[in-house]
């Protein structure tokens, strides 16, 4: 997972040090968002520095102990992406933290640059985190929102996660967050990190496009461990193949000073969220109901 991850705009070498993959607003060529991608092997710890970013420590799979400032936070997680939702950690910017895994796991690490330090390092809940069912018919998946507005608070920092059963569509009808107009649609750079089922022949695809003025092209074949960056223009669809259930975590930021998140829609697709009305839910969803209740 280490050496063929993928990063589309820019491409680069993923893995860095101790981390699978490695997304900094530096390697990124943008200004706020980044993701790393930790594997512990049982009883490994790692020394995390927040330095001008708060993060998230959030589990794949596997769990975990965070340490910091005094505290530590026993994270429960999961057994996998498309298990369950987890439990997870805030970390502010300017924070020395330890995560540490007695069974061993592998951890996203969500962050956003900020000049704000208003929060303190906790704890949340699995339990707390709002899971939605979005669509309906083929465009039918789950998104689990861990840090949005409304659902967490944070600084700058905006993270959920998206599965979507093999043969769906999901981030569709394509929309953008690249402009900021008041009440319309926020100004966001975005990472989509992947996870598809079936071990190493699963797949999927990941579309993004821009306009005339800010032109972009992308369609890239997704597997396990792969990044998209989305520095701007409409992105989507996320298509899961028949047989391949894909799941993405999303991390966001951006300059503007309120933490929102608002889209807009490509005009020539957005017709098509009227047609959900007469189409039922994928009953394949939500993922690891079981666990969850």
């Amino acid at each position: 997972m280490t050496s063929t991850s993928k990063y589309y705009l820019p491409d680069r070498t993923a893995a860095e040090g101790p981390y699978d993959l490695v997304v900094t607003p530096e390697s990124a060529g943008w200004g706020y968002s980044g993701l790393r991608i930790l594997t512990l092997k049982p009883g490994e710890a790692h020394a995390l520095s927040t330095g001008d970013c708060e993060f998230l420590v959030l589990p794949l799979t596997g769990s975990c102990t965070v340490t910091t400032d005094g505290s530590a936070f026993e994270l429960a997680g999961r057994t996998g992406v498309f298990a369950s939702v987890t439990d997870f950690a805030y970390l502010p910017r300017e924070s020395e933290a330890l995560i540490s895994s007695a069974t061993g796991g592998r951890f996203a690490l969500p962050s956003a640059r900020t000049e704000r330090g208003g929060h303190s390092a906790r704890y949340g809940r699995a339990h707390d985190v709002p899971v939605e069912l979005r669509g309906a018919g083929a465009c039918s998946r789950q998104v689990n929102n861990y840090c949005l507005p409304g659902t967490f608070d944070a600084e700058q920092l905006l993270v959920c996660e998206v599965l979507t059963p093999g043969g769906n569509w999901s981030s569709y009808p394509p929309h953008k967050h690249d402009e900021a107009r008041p009440g319309q649609e926020s100004e966001l750079e975005e990472i989509y990190y992947f996870e598809v089922s079936g071990g190493q022949d699963g797949f999927g695809y990941q579309r993004v496009y821009g306009t005339a003025d800010r032109p972009i092209d992308v369609l890239a074949e997704v597997r396990s461990g792969d990044a998209v960056l989305i520095p701007h223009g409409w992105h989507g669809p996320s298509i899961a193949a028949p047989g391949y259930d894909l799941y993405y975590l999303n991390v966001m930021a951006g300059p503007g000073q309120d933490r929102a998140w608002l889209i807009c829609d490509d005009p020539a697709h957005g017709w098509v969220r009227d047609t959900w009305t007469t189409q039922d839910m994928d009953d394949r969803l939500p993922f690891g109901a079981e666990e969850n209740e």
